[in-house]
Protein backbone atom coordinates (compact mmCIF):
# COMPACT_ATOMS: atom_id res chain seq x y z
CA UNK A 1 0.00 0.00 0.00
CA UNK A 2 1.13 3.41 -1.24
CA UNK A 3 -1.24 5.78 0.55
CA UNK A 4 0.75 8.52 2.30
CA UNK A 5 -2.08 9.13 4.77
CA UNK A 6 -4.25 6.31 4.02
CA UNK A 7 -7.37 5.14 1.67
CA UNK A 8 -10.72 7.06 1.11
CA UNK A 9 -13.33 4.93 -0.57
CA UNK A 10 -16.44 7.02 -1.18
CA UNK A 11 -19.79 5.34 -2.07
CA UNK A 12 -22.95 6.53 -3.39
CA UNK A 13 -26.30 4.63 -3.59
CA UNK A 14 -28.82 5.08 -6.28
CA UNK A 15 -32.15 4.37 -5.64
CA UNK A 16 -35.58 5.34 -6.47
CA UNK A 17 -38.84 3.12 -6.15
CA UNK A 18 -40.86 2.32 -9.21
CA UNK A 19 -42.71 5.34 -9.58
CA UNK A 20 -43.12 6.02 -13.51
CA UNK A 21 -47.68 5.64 -14.25
CA UNK A 22 -47.99 6.09 -10.51
CA UNK A 23 -49.22 9.33 -9.76
CA UNK A 24 -47.22 12.51 -10.41
CA UNK A 25 -47.45 14.63 -7.75
CA UNK A 26 -45.86 14.92 -4.79
CA UNK A 27 -44.01 11.76 -4.57
CA UNK A 28 -44.66 10.05 -8.39
CA UNK A 29 -43.05 11.17 -11.14
CA UNK A 30 -42.04 14.41 -9.82
CA UNK A 31 -40.01 12.51 -7.14
CA UNK A 32 -37.99 11.23 -9.87
CA UNK A 33 -37.76 13.82 -11.84
CA UNK A 34 -36.56 16.46 -9.58
CA UNK A 35 -33.62 13.62 -8.68
CA UNK A 36 -32.88 12.85 -12.34
CA UNK A 37 -32.67 16.36 -12.99
CA UNK A 38 -30.89 17.93 -10.16
CA UNK A 39 -28.51 14.72 -8.74
CA UNK A 40 -27.89 12.21 -11.85
CA UNK A 41 -27.59 14.74 -14.64
CA UNK A 42 -24.99 16.27 -12.44
CA UNK A 43 -23.35 13.70 -10.90
CA UNK A 44 -23.21 11.49 -14.05
CA UNK A 45 -21.17 14.79 -15.89
CA UNK A 46 -19.19 14.90 -12.74
CA UNK A 47 -17.77 11.62 -13.16
CA UNK A 48 -17.83 12.39 -16.99
CA UNK A 49 -15.60 15.12 -16.47
CA UNK A 50 -13.64 12.89 -14.23
CA UNK A 51 -13.15 10.22 -17.39
CA UNK A 52 -11.80 12.78 -19.46
CA UNK A 53 -9.42 13.80 -17.01
CA UNK A 54 -7.98 9.97 -17.16
CA UNK A 55 -8.98 9.66 -13.89
CA UNK A 56 -10.03 6.15 -12.27
CA UNK A 57 -11.10 4.89 -9.43
CA UNK A 58 -13.29 7.53 -8.72
CA UNK A 59 -15.59 6.14 -6.69
CA UNK A 60 -18.08 2.92 -6.22
CA UNK A 61 -21.54 3.67 -7.53
CA UNK A 62 -24.66 1.28 -6.49
CA UNK A 63 -27.05 1.55 -8.56
CA UNK A 64 -30.42 -0.33 -8.07
CA UNK A 65 -32.34 -2.11 -10.46
CA UNK A 66 -35.45 -0.72 -10.24
CA UNK A 67 -33.85 2.67 -10.96
CA UNK A 68 -31.99 1.90 -13.67
CA UNK A 69 -35.41 0.49 -15.42
CA UNK A 70 -37.13 4.16 -14.94
CA UNK A 71 -33.88 5.60 -16.14
CA UNK A 72 -34.09 4.00 -19.15
CA UNK A 73 -37.42 2.96 -19.89
CA UNK A 74 -38.99 5.58 -22.71
CA UNK A 75 -41.75 6.80 -20.63
CA UNK A 76 -39.76 7.89 -18.13
CA UNK A 77 -37.27 9.56 -20.33
CA UNK A 78 -40.10 11.30 -22.33
CA UNK A 79 -41.47 12.56 -18.69
CA UNK A 80 -38.25 14.01 -17.49
CA UNK A 81 -37.60 15.92 -21.19
CA UNK A 82 -41.03 17.49 -20.52
CA UNK A 83 -40.33 18.12 -17.01
CA UNK A 84 -37.11 20.03 -17.95
CA UNK A 85 -38.62 22.16 -20.08
CA UNK A 86 -41.93 22.95 -18.28
CA UNK A 87 -38.65 23.69 -15.14
CA UNK A 88 -37.70 26.61 -17.96
CA UNK A 89 -40.87 27.29 -18.80
CA UNK A 90 -41.66 28.55 -14.32
CA UNK A 91 -38.56 30.19 -14.68
CA UNK A 92 -39.70 32.36 -17.28
CA UNK A 93 -42.73 32.84 -15.57
CA UNK A 94 -41.54 33.99 -12.33
CA UNK A 95 -39.42 36.82 -13.54
CA UNK A 96 -41.38 39.33 -13.30
CA UNK A 97 -41.77 38.87 -9.50
CA UNK A 98 -38.44 37.22 -8.77
CA UNK A 99 -35.85 38.57 -11.64
CA UNK A 100 -32.50 37.51 -10.20
CA UNK A 101 -34.03 33.56 -8.75
CA UNK A 102 -35.34 33.56 -12.60
CA UNK A 103 -32.29 34.29 -14.49
CA UNK A 104 -30.66 31.86 -12.23
CA UNK A 105 -32.99 29.08 -12.61
CA UNK A 106 -33.36 29.89 -16.13
CA UNK A 107 -29.20 29.18 -16.54
CA UNK A 108 -29.43 25.90 -14.76
CA UNK A 109 -32.60 24.50 -16.57
CA UNK A 110 -30.68 25.37 -19.74
CA UNK A 111 -27.56 23.63 -18.90
CA UNK A 112 -29.82 20.35 -17.49
CA UNK A 113 -31.86 20.70 -21.13
CA UNK A 114 -28.67 20.64 -23.18
CA UNK A 115 -26.80 17.73 -20.43
CA UNK A 116 -30.14 15.77 -20.96
CA UNK A 117 -30.79 16.29 -24.66
CA UNK A 118 -26.84 15.74 -25.46
CA UNK A 119 -26.39 12.83 -23.82
CA UNK A 120 -29.44 10.93 -22.06
CA UNK A 121 -31.96 10.95 -25.37
CA UNK A 122 -31.07 7.14 -25.29
CA UNK A 123 -30.81 6.44 -21.35
CA UNK A 124 -28.56 5.70 -18.46
CA UNK A 125 -27.09 2.49 -19.36
CA UNK A 126 -25.37 4.28 -22.47
CA UNK A 127 -23.78 6.59 -20.47
CA UNK A 128 -22.72 4.03 -17.71
CA UNK A 129 -21.44 1.75 -19.36
CA UNK A 130 -17.89 3.19 -20.48
CA UNK A 131 -18.05 4.81 -17.03
CA UNK A 132 -18.14 0.84 -15.60
CA UNK A 133 -15.90 -0.50 -18.82
CA UNK A 134 -13.03 2.19 -17.97
CA UNK A 135 -12.76 1.30 -14.51
CA UNK A 136 -14.14 5.16 -13.62
CA UNK A 137 -16.51 4.03 -10.86
CA UNK A 138 -16.95 0.34 -9.84
CA UNK A 139 -20.50 -0.40 -9.87
CA UNK A 140 -22.60 -2.02 -7.30
CA UNK A 141 -25.84 -3.83 -8.24
CA UNK A 142 -28.72 -5.22 -6.23
CA UNK A 143 -31.60 -7.33 -5.78
CA UNK A 144 -34.40 -6.32 -7.73
CA UNK A 145 -37.38 -4.08 -6.58
CA UNK A 146 -34.94 -3.11 -3.62
CA UNK A 147 -36.66 -5.86 -1.02
CA UNK A 148 -35.26 -5.90 2.50
CA UNK A 149 -33.25 -8.48 2.26
CA UNK A 150 -33.30 -10.23 5.50
CA UNK A 151 -37.48 -10.34 5.44
CA UNK A 152 -37.59 -12.52 2.56
CA UNK A 153 -37.76 -16.48 2.01
CA UNK A 154 -34.58 -17.56 1.09
CA UNK A 155 -36.22 -18.92 -1.95
CA UNK A 156 -37.11 -15.19 -3.03
CA UNK A 157 -34.36 -13.43 -1.73
CA UNK A 158 -32.38 -15.73 -4.14
CA UNK A 159 -34.54 -15.15 -6.78
CA UNK A 160 -34.54 -11.25 -6.46
CA UNK A 161 -30.74 -11.13 -6.00
CA UNK A 162 -30.24 -13.30 -9.16
CA UNK A 163 -32.99 -11.20 -10.88
CA UNK A 164 -31.29 -7.93 -10.10
CA UNK A 165 -27.88 -8.97 -10.98
CA UNK A 166 -29.09 -10.20 -14.31
CA UNK A 167 -30.77 -7.10 -15.28
CA UNK A 168 -27.66 -5.16 -14.70
CA UNK A 169 -25.19 -7.32 -16.77
CA UNK A 170 -28.08 -7.15 -19.81
CA UNK A 171 -27.90 -3.00 -19.26
CA UNK A 172 -24.23 -3.21 -19.25
CA UNK A 173 -22.70 -6.14 -20.30
CA UNK A 174 -21.11 -7.22 -17.36
CA UNK A 175 -22.14 -8.86 -14.20
CA UNK A 176 -21.61 -6.85 -11.10
CA UNK A 177 -18.92 -7.99 -8.03
CA UNK A 178 -20.41 -5.89 -5.81
CA UNK A 179 -23.58 -4.80 -4.20
CA UNK A 180 -25.88 -2.37 -1.96
CA UNK A 181 -27.69 -4.54 -0.35
CA UNK A 182 -30.75 -2.78 0.33
CA UNK A 183 -31.15 -0.55 3.54
CA UNK A 184 -27.51 -2.19 4.89
CA UNK A 185 -29.71 -5.04 5.73
CA UNK A 186 -27.99 -8.09 6.90
CA UNK A 187 -29.00 -11.16 8.63
CA UNK A 188 -26.60 -14.02 9.60
CA UNK A 189 -25.95 -16.45 7.10
CA UNK A 190 -26.85 -14.40 3.68
CA UNK A 191 -23.16 -13.92 2.67
CA UNK A 192 -23.45 -17.71 1.73
CA UNK A 193 -26.11 -16.84 -0.71
CA UNK A 194 -24.06 -13.50 -1.83
CA UNK A 195 -20.89 -16.06 -2.73
CA UNK A 196 -23.67 -18.49 -5.07
CA UNK A 197 -24.71 -15.37 -6.63
CA UNK A 198 -20.98 -14.51 -7.29
CA UNK A 199 -21.01 -11.37 -4.92
CA UNK A 200 -17.64 -10.74 -3.39
CA UNK A 201 -18.14 -7.48 -1.70
CA UNK A 202 -21.05 -5.87 -0.21
CA UNK A 203 -21.82 -2.38 2.69
CA UNK A 204 -22.47 -2.28 5.94
CA UNK A 205 -23.13 -0.01 8.63
CA UNK A 206 -20.40 1.23 11.16
CA UNK A 207 -22.47 -0.17 13.92
CA UNK A 208 -22.44 -3.61 12.48
CA UNK A 209 -18.62 -3.99 12.78
CA UNK A 210 -18.86 -2.40 16.24
CA UNK A 211 -17.84 0.87 14.49
CA UNK A 212 -14.26 -1.20 13.54
CA UNK A 213 -14.51 0.16 10.01
CA UNK A 214 -10.64 1.03 9.03
CA UNK A 215 -10.38 -1.89 7.38
CA UNK A 216 -12.43 -4.65 5.14
CA UNK A 217 -13.11 -8.27 6.40
CA UNK A 218 -14.29 -11.45 5.48
CA UNK A 219 -17.56 -12.57 6.62
CA UNK A 220 -17.86 -15.86 8.91
CA UNK A 221 -16.11 -18.78 6.44
CA UNK A 222 -16.98 -16.88 3.05
CA UNK A 223 -14.27 -14.92 0.66
CA UNK A 224 -17.14 -12.49 0.52
CA UNK A 225 -16.07 -9.40 2.04
CA UNK A 226 -17.87 -6.08 3.88
CA UNK A 227 -16.92 -3.01 4.39
CA UNK A 228 -18.34 -0.93 7.16
CA UNK A 229 -19.47 3.02 6.89
CA UNK A 230 -17.43 4.79 9.11
CA UNK A 231 -20.08 7.04 10.62
CA UNK A 232 -17.34 9.28 12.49
CA UNK A 233 -16.55 10.74 9.33
CA UNK A 234 -20.19 10.19 7.37
CA UNK A 235 -22.17 11.95 9.71
CA UNK A 236 -20.19 15.21 8.90
CA UNK A 237 -21.93 15.02 5.75
CA UNK A 238 -25.39 13.89 6.90
CA UNK A 239 -26.40 12.39 9.68
CA UNK A 240 -29.83 12.02 11.67
CA UNK A 241 -29.43 15.50 13.76
CA UNK A 242 -26.86 17.45 11.54
CA UNK A 243 -24.40 17.88 8.37
CA UNK A 244 -23.67 19.78 6.21
CA UNK A 245 -26.47 20.75 3.93
CA UNK A 246 -28.02 22.56 7.04
CA UNK A 247 -26.19 25.54 6.81
CA UNK A 248 -27.60 29.19 6.93
CA UNK A 249 -26.32 30.10 3.24
CA UNK A 250 -27.04 26.81 1.57
CA UNK A 251 -30.75 26.75 -0.39
CA UNK A 252 -33.34 25.32 1.58
CA UNK A 253 -35.01 22.80 0.38
CA UNK A 254 -38.29 23.01 1.87
CA UNK A 255 -39.12 26.48 1.06
CA UNK A 256 -40.87 26.76 -1.91
CA UNK A 257 -42.27 30.41 -4.40
CA UNK A 258 -45.27 28.24 -4.37
CA UNK A 259 -45.91 30.58 -7.53
CA UNK A 260 -43.67 28.92 -9.43
CA UNK A 261 -42.12 25.60 -7.45
CA UNK A 262 -38.80 27.26 -7.56
CA UNK A 263 -36.77 27.55 -4.73
CA UNK A 264 -35.83 31.13 -3.65
CA UNK A 265 -34.64 31.01 0.33
CA UNK A 266 -30.94 29.74 1.98
CA UNK A 267 -31.68 27.66 5.37
CA UNK A 268 -30.87 30.88 7.40
CA UNK A 269 -31.84 28.96 10.22
CA UNK A 270 -33.22 25.91 11.32
CA UNK A 271 -35.98 27.62 13.78
CA UNK A 272 -36.58 30.72 11.07
CA UNK A 273 -40.30 30.25 9.49
CA UNK A 274 -40.36 30.49 5.67
CA UNK A 275 -41.51 33.92 5.58
CA UNK A 276 -38.52 35.17 7.23
CA UNK A 277 -35.55 33.11 5.61
CA UNK A 278 -33.16 35.46 3.38
CA UNK A 279 -32.72 35.61 -0.23
CA UNK A 280 -30.30 32.88 -1.53
CA UNK A 281 -26.68 33.96 -2.45
CA UNK A 282 -25.01 31.72 -4.46
CA UNK A 283 -21.56 33.18 -3.69
CA UNK A 284 -22.18 32.76 -0.04
CA UNK A 285 -23.15 28.80 -0.81
CA UNK A 286 -20.25 28.85 -2.56
CA UNK A 287 -17.89 30.24 0.41
CA UNK A 288 -19.68 27.57 2.45
CA UNK A 289 -19.14 24.74 0.01
CA UNK A 290 -15.46 25.54 0.17
CA UNK A 291 -15.45 25.55 3.94
CA UNK A 292 -16.76 22.37 3.97
CA UNK A 293 -14.51 20.82 1.34
CA UNK A 294 -11.53 21.89 3.61
CA UNK A 295 -13.31 20.59 6.67
CA UNK A 296 -13.96 17.20 5.36
CA UNK A 297 -10.36 16.79 3.98
CA UNK A 298 -9.15 17.68 7.31
CA UNK A 299 -11.61 14.92 9.19
CA UNK A 300 -10.69 12.04 6.71
CA UNK A 301 -6.79 13.04 7.23
CA UNK A 302 -7.35 12.82 11.06
CA UNK A 303 -8.97 9.80 11.10
CA UNK A 304 -7.29 8.17 9.11
CA UNK A 305 -4.04 9.02 11.14
CA UNK A 306 -6.35 8.16 14.33
CA UNK A 307 -6.47 4.40 13.09
CA UNK A 308 -2.61 4.14 11.76
CA UNK A 309 -1.77 4.77 15.35
CA UNK A 310 -4.23 2.80 16.99
CA UNK A 311 -3.83 -0.53 14.24
CA UNK A 312 -0.28 0.26 13.30
CA UNK A 313 -1.21 -0.38 9.47
CA UNK A 314 -2.32 2.24 7.05
CA UNK A 315 -6.21 2.57 7.37
CA UNK A 316 -9.50 3.17 5.48
CA UNK A 317 -12.09 5.43 5.57
CA UNK A 318 -15.28 4.58 3.90
CA UNK A 319 -17.96 7.39 3.54
CA UNK A 320 -21.25 6.05 2.13
CA UNK A 321 -24.46 8.15 1.03
CA UNK A 322 -27.55 8.14 -0.74
CA UNK A 323 -26.85 9.92 -4.49
CA UNK A 324 -30.41 12.04 -3.99
CA UNK A 325 -28.59 13.81 -1.50
CA UNK A 326 -26.21 15.43 -3.77
CA UNK A 327 -28.04 18.20 -5.68
CA UNK A 328 -31.51 17.27 -5.14
CA UNK A 329 -32.00 17.41 -1.15
CA UNK A 330 -28.37 19.12 -1.05
CA UNK A 331 -28.37 21.90 -4.13
CA UNK A 332 -24.56 22.48 -4.05
CA UNK A 333 -23.90 18.88 -3.18
CA UNK A 334 -22.25 18.05 -6.40
CA UNK A 335 -20.15 21.08 -6.51
CA UNK A 336 -18.96 19.94 -3.03
CA UNK A 337 -18.37 16.72 -4.40
CA UNK A 338 -16.24 17.31 -6.82
CA UNK A 339 -14.27 19.75 -4.93
CA UNK A 340 -13.41 16.72 -2.30
CA UNK A 341 -12.92 14.10 -4.70
CA UNK A 342 -9.80 16.90 -6.53
CA UNK A 343 -8.64 17.94 -2.54
CA UNK A 344 -7.96 14.16 -1.25
CA UNK A 345 -5.97 13.29 -3.23
CA UNK A 346 -3.58 16.75 -2.83
CA UNK A 347 -3.91 15.84 1.03
CA UNK A 348 -2.25 12.39 0.21
CA UNK A 349 -5.22 10.37 0.77
CA UNK A 350 -5.05 7.59 -1.83
CA UNK A 351 -9.07 7.50 -3.51
CA UNK A 352 -10.19 4.25 -4.59
CA UNK A 353 -13.45 1.80 -5.04
CA UNK A 354 -14.10 -0.50 -3.01
CA UNK A 355 -12.41 -2.75 -5.45
CA UNK A 356 -9.37 -1.00 -5.45
CA UNK A 357 -9.48 -0.75 -1.94
CA UNK A 358 -9.23 -4.68 -1.60
CA UNK A 359 -6.78 -4.73 -4.25
CA UNK A 360 -4.60 -2.15 -2.05
CA UNK A 361 -4.43 -4.78 0.87
CA UNK A 362 -7.16 -3.38 3.01
CA UNK A 363 -8.75 -6.46 4.09
CA UNK A 364 -7.68 -8.23 7.43
CA UNK A 365 -8.86 -10.98 8.85
CA UNK A 366 -12.53 -12.62 9.42
CA UNK A 367 -15.80 -11.50 10.90
CA UNK A 368 -19.31 -12.13 12.16
CA UNK A 369 -22.00 -9.69 11.24
CA UNK A 370 -25.15 -9.69 13.69
CA UNK A 371 -28.32 -8.79 12.23
CA UNK A 372 -28.43 -5.44 11.33
CA UNK A 373 -29.32 -2.27 8.66
CA UNK A 374 -28.22 1.27 8.09
CA UNK A 375 -31.81 2.23 10.21
CA UNK A 376 -32.81 4.09 13.30
CA UNK A 377 -31.32 1.87 15.65
CA UNK A 378 -29.22 0.01 13.03
CA UNK A 379 -31.84 -2.93 13.54
CA UNK A 380 -34.58 -4.33 11.69
CA UNK A 381 -37.07 -2.15 13.45
CA UNK A 382 -37.76 0.19 10.63
CA UNK A 383 -39.12 -2.15 8.36
CA UNK A 384 -39.89 -4.85 10.87
CA UNK A 385 -41.32 -2.74 14.14
CA UNK A 386 -44.50 -2.22 15.78
CA UNK A 387 -44.89 0.72 13.31
CA UNK A 388 -45.36 -1.49 10.26
CA UNK A 389 -46.22 -4.85 11.56
CA UNK A 390 -49.30 -5.08 8.90
CA UNK A 391 -46.71 -4.92 6.37
CA UNK A 392 -44.77 -7.65 7.78
CA UNK A 393 -47.69 -9.99 8.37
CA UNK A 394 -49.06 -9.12 4.84
CA UNK A 395 -45.81 -9.70 3.27
CA UNK A 396 -45.44 -12.83 4.73
CA UNK A 397 -48.59 -14.08 3.47
CA UNK A 398 -47.80 -12.50 0.09
CA UNK A 399 -44.94 -14.58 0.03
CA UNK A 400 -46.36 -17.67 1.63
CA UNK A 401 -48.51 -17.33 -1.61
CA UNK A 402 -46.41 -16.58 -4.01
CA UNK A 403 -43.97 -19.67 -3.01
CA UNK A 404 -47.02 -21.27 -3.22
CA UNK A 405 -47.98 -21.42 -6.38
CA UNK A 406 -46.80 -23.79 -9.34
CA UNK A 407 -44.78 -21.59 -12.07
CA UNK A 408 -43.16 -24.16 -14.04
CA UNK A 409 -43.81 -24.96 -17.46
CA UNK A 410 -42.19 -25.71 -20.63
CA UNK A 411 -42.38 -21.86 -21.87
CA UNK A 412 -43.06 -18.85 -20.17
CA UNK A 413 -46.21 -17.33 -18.87
CA UNK A 414 -46.39 -13.59 -19.03
CA UNK A 415 -49.16 -14.15 -16.52
CA UNK A 416 -46.73 -15.41 -14.28
CA UNK A 417 -43.74 -13.22 -14.83
CA UNK A 418 -46.52 -10.28 -13.99
CA UNK A 419 -47.65 -12.00 -10.88
CA UNK A 420 -44.20 -12.55 -9.56
CA UNK A 421 -42.76 -8.98 -10.85
CA UNK A 422 -46.15 -7.28 -8.89
CA UNK A 423 -45.12 -9.32 -5.86
CA UNK A 424 -41.66 -8.05 -5.89
CA UNK A 425 -42.69 -4.19 -6.16
CA UNK A 426 -45.09 -5.01 -3.39
CA UNK A 427 -42.06 -5.96 -1.20
CA UNK A 428 -39.92 -3.36 -1.76
CA UNK A 429 -38.46 -1.87 1.09
CA UNK A 430 -39.18 1.60 0.18
CA UNK A 431 -43.29 1.50 1.19
CA UNK A 432 -42.54 -0.23 5.07
CA UNK A 433 -39.53 3.12 5.44
CA UNK A 434 -42.04 5.74 3.78
CA UNK A 435 -44.58 4.36 6.54
CA UNK A 436 -42.42 4.32 9.63
CA UNK A 437 -40.60 7.53 8.78
CA UNK A 438 -44.17 9.07 8.30
CA UNK A 439 -43.28 10.52 4.96
CA UNK A 440 -45.69 10.24 2.32
CA UNK A 441 -46.89 7.15 4.34
CA UNK A 442 -50.76 7.32 2.77
CA UNK A 443 -48.73 7.24 -0.72
CA UNK A 444 -46.77 4.45 0.37
CA UNK A 445 -49.41 1.70 2.06
CA UNK A 446 -51.55 2.98 -1.34
CA UNK A 447 -47.98 1.53 -3.61
CA UNK A 448 -47.81 -1.49 -1.23
CA UNK A 449 -51.36 -2.76 -1.45
CA UNK A 450 -52.15 -2.07 -4.77
CA UNK A 451 -49.33 -4.20 -5.98
CA UNK A 452 -50.76 -7.17 -3.69
CA UNK A 453 -54.10 -6.86 -4.75
CA UNK A 454 -52.72 -7.05 -9.02
CA UNK A 455 -50.40 -9.97 -7.81
CA UNK A 456 -53.75 -11.97 -6.37
CA UNK A 457 -55.32 -11.00 -9.60
CA UNK A 458 -52.99 -12.95 -11.49
CA UNK A 459 -52.50 -16.31 -8.63
CA UNK A 460 -56.40 -16.63 -9.45
CA UNK A 461 -55.81 -16.81 -13.21
CA UNK A 462 -52.86 -18.65 -12.71
CA UNK A 463 -54.61 -21.36 -10.30
CA UNK A 464 -57.71 -21.57 -12.63
CA UNK A 465 -55.43 -22.52 -15.98
CA UNK A 466 -54.16 -25.81 -14.30
CA UNK A 467 -57.78 -26.92 -14.17
CA UNK A 468 -59.48 -26.20 -17.02
CA UNK A 469 -59.35 -25.34 -20.77
CA UNK A 470 -61.54 -21.99 -20.94
CA UNK A 471 -58.96 -20.65 -23.35
CA UNK A 472 -61.10 -17.25 -23.42
CA UNK A 473 -59.92 -17.24 -19.92
CA UNK A 474 -56.76 -17.45 -20.43
CA UNK A 475 -56.83 -14.92 -23.22
CA UNK A 476 -58.36 -12.04 -20.71
CA UNK A 477 -55.54 -13.20 -18.04
CA UNK A 478 -52.82 -12.03 -20.83
CA UNK A 479 -54.34 -9.12 -21.92
CA UNK A 480 -54.86 -7.82 -18.10
CA UNK A 481 -51.23 -9.18 -17.60
CA UNK A 482 -49.97 -7.01 -20.49
CA UNK A 483 -52.01 -3.91 -19.06
CA UNK A 484 -50.73 -4.25 -15.63
CA UNK A 485 -46.69 -4.62 -17.19
CA UNK A 486 -47.49 -1.38 -19.08
CA UNK A 487 -47.90 0.23 -15.84
CA UNK A 488 -45.20 -1.79 -13.96
CA UNK A 489 -43.01 -3.62 -16.57
CA UNK A 490 -39.22 -3.18 -14.74
CA UNK A 491 -36.68 -6.43 -15.48
CA UNK A 492 -38.55 -7.60 -18.85
CA UNK A 493 -36.08 -11.07 -18.70
CA UNK A 494 -37.75 -11.78 -15.56
CA UNK A 495 -39.05 -15.80 -16.16
CA UNK A 496 -41.29 -16.81 -13.07
CA UNK A 497 -40.47 -20.43 -13.58
CA UNK A 498 -36.93 -19.66 -11.83
CA UNK A 499 -39.09 -19.47 -8.25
Amino acid sequence: MTGAEGTFCLVLHSHLPWLAHHGAWPVGEEWLYQAWAHSYLPVVDLLERFAAEGRRDVLTLGVTPVLAAQLDDPYSLRGVHDWLGNWQLRAHGAAPRLPELAAREHRESAVALERFEGRWRHGFSPLLRPLVDSGVVELLGGPAAHPFQPLLDERLRAFALETGLRDTALRLGSRPAGIWAPECGYAPGMERGYAAAGVRRFLVDGPSLGNQTWAARRVGDSDVVCFGRDLEVSYRVWSPRVGYPGHPDYRDFHTYDHASGLKPSRVTGVEVAPQDKRPYDPEAARAAVRGHTEDFVGAVVARLRELRAAHGREALVVAAYDTELYGHWWHEGPLWLESVLRALPEAGVRVTTLRGAVEAGHVVGSVEVPASSWGAGKDWNTWGGPQVADFVHANAELQRELLGLELGGAVRDPVADQAVREALLSLSSDWAFMVTKDSAADYARYRAKAHAERFRELAVEIRAARGGSDLGRVDRARGRAAELRALSGPFGHLDARAL
